[in-house]
């Protein structure tokens, strides 16, 4: 008894594409990270805009 090549090739595969599903939740986990920044810095520059223009 050995190993099929099927099973030999469908392993590998299958833990690439693990990673690959991995790696996308942690980009979008990032970009979501990304996205909450840059509607904090929206926010500020904003109220920043709003205060100089009463002045």
């Amino acid at each position: 008894m050995g190993f099929s090549t099927s099973s030999v090739l469908v392993t590998p595969i299958f833990f690439l594409y693990l990673a690959f599903i991995a790696l996308g939740f942690y980009c979008l986990i990032l970009f979501v990270r990304l996205a909450h920044r840059g509607i904090k810095a929206l926010d500020l520059y904003i109220q920043a805009k709003n205060r100089q223009d009463r002045y």
